[in-house]
């Protein structure tokens, strides 16, 4: 494999090397290491935001969009080739960066463990190319200068309180044209060429394209494959976890294509979830309902739809929505390609029917969509937060009668389900309240629901119970709601 010799990332504007580093050293350790003390370690698994920082992302051919994340769960080796920004790379105390200044002034730090953090998600924002003043009234989480904050939604403050940040947030501006990080935006992004860092226990390899990837897997067994690393990340810093080989397929072009045709709409499987939220999310209602509701943008601007799926997690989001989209899993692997219906995909817990030696190439969506759909997630929280259960809906609604119903259930089995028996009592019946509550009693019975430190079985069974009432009324004339 053809790499480049020496392993380099470039952080604050100066290069360093990444030899010697081992392929589960996160990201967070690594900076810590060269002195950049700024983005701590909180939780260790992607939930509080500390260890943000800014990493230059290719935004189409020609332009470039900073992205904060959790440097915690990224392993360092992955910046190889990449430009990364720290708080300490914004500003200095003799020359503030506009977001240092305005959470500065306006009170919004007190100890100052989480600010860097903040600081560094509030900048990403700050630089969002489409930002722009607005007189629009979005509830109170978008700005007048346009700052959303969902931004900011992936970090924890335990000391200070919001207001004074959200006050900090909205203060500002739009970057000064002389602005150098606003500047970088318009040229192209850092490319991923392939390469090899060798450590003192083992290697990450980012491979130059997929039929290498898959080879690696083949001579390797036991090698760890990693796109965004949100979750084999959790398991290096909660369960120290280690691997000999590291494989990145992150940045592999067989996995970041986006095709369409009259039958089917595909996504690579190394899109990230921020990346499918800007560009596919409109084209796809259910899509665009359930992303914002996903972990937060620290984990989507990581995050790949097709790691998502490989996990086989029973209590993801995106599952039940992709189950309800009636959506297929393109398998490639040595013995070339193969394409499972997503509803057989998962066997087990934590189980699939993917082989070893195989990755998930892409997730194929049949069209047309269905013109009815919603997505009902219960958690603790509204944001950054592990639903009790989540139910997704695509209904395909034709004179008011139910054509095709697809629902997709999570948190009530050892695995995301389809809940057919509740789909064919809808189909062929007309789309009215009586019909969602008939339905909905059918779905109660879908799968096997626990009582746990999150919901009780009863609960999870009164959530499905009500969840088709609920979206017929979300879209139902006054007249109809009771109907």
């Amino acid at each position: 494999m053809a790499t480049d010799q020496t392993p380099r990332v470039t952080v604050n504007g100066v290069v360093h090397d990444l030899v010697g580093t081992d392929p589960w050293t996160p990201a967070l350790e690594w900076l810590r290491s060269i002195g950049l003390t700024g983005a701590k370690e909180g939780c260790a698994e992607g939930e509080c935001g500390a260890c943000s920082v800014m990493l230059a992302r290719r935004d189409g051919e020609d332009r470039t969009r900073w992205a904060a994340v959790n440097s915690c769960l990224l392993p360092a080796s992955a910046l190889a080739g990449q430009e990364v920004v720290t708080s300490e790379g914004l500003g200095s105390p003799e020359a503030l960066h506009p977001v240092q200044h305005e959470m500065a002034v306006r009170g919004g730090s007190q100890c100052g463990y989480c600010t860097p953090g903040f600081v560094c998600s509030m900048a990403a924002e700050f630089y969002r190319p489409d930002r722009a003043p607005s007189r629009e009234d979005h509830g109170g989480e978008v700005g007048p200068n346009g700052f959303d904050l969902s931004a900011i939604s992936g970090n924890l403050c335990r000391c200070t309180g919001y207001r004074p940040i959200r006050d900090a947030a909205y203060a500002l501006g739009l970057p000064q044209t002389d602005d150098a990080l606003a500047s970088r935006l318009r040229s192209p992004g850092p490319a991923a060429a392939p390469v090899v860092v060798d450590g003192p226990t083992g290697s990450y390899v980012r491979p130059a394209d997929l039929d290498e990837a898959i080879h690696l897997i083949q001579r390797h067994p036991d090698a760890v494959v990693v796109a965004g690393s949100t979750d084999w990340g959790v398991d290096v810093n909660l369960k120290g976890a280690r691997a000999g080989l590291v494989i990145g397929i992150d940045h592999l072009a067989d996995l970041r294509a986006v095709t369409r045709d009259a039958e089917h709409l595909e996504i690579g499987a190394a899109l990230t979830l921020a990346e499918l939220e800007r560009g596919l999310a409109r084209e796809i209602p259910l899509l665009e309902t359930v992303l914002p509701l996903f972990a937060s943008p620290l984990i989507r601007n990581s995050a790949t739809i097709g790691g998502n799926l490989a996990t086989g997690s029973p209590i993801g989001d995106l599952a039940p929505a992709l189950l309800a989209l009636g959506a297929d899993v393109v398998l490639h692997g040595a013995d070339g390609q193969r394409v499972v219906p997503l509803a057989s995909f998962f066997t087990g817990y934590r189980r699939s029917v993917r082989g070893r030696d195989e990755l998930i190439r892409a997730v194929r969506i049949p069209l047309p969509l269905g013109e009815v759909t919603g997505f009902h997630k219960i958690a603790k929280r509204r944001h950054d937060d592990i639903s009790s259960v989540a139910v997704a809906v695509s209904l395909h609604v034709v004179d008011g009668t139910v054509q095709r119903a697809r629902i997709g259930v999570g948190g009530v089995a050892a695995t995301p389900l389809r809940a057919t028996d509740a789909e064919a009592s809808l189909e062929g019946q007309s789309w009215t309240r009586a019909t969602a509550a008939a339905a909905g009693e059918v779905l109660r019975e879908v799968g096997t629901p626990i009582d746990d430190h999150r919901a009780s079985a009863a609960y999870r069974r009164a959530v499905l119970a009500t969840a088709l009432v609920r979206l017929h009324a979300q879209g139902a004339s006054t007249a109809e709601v009771t109907r």
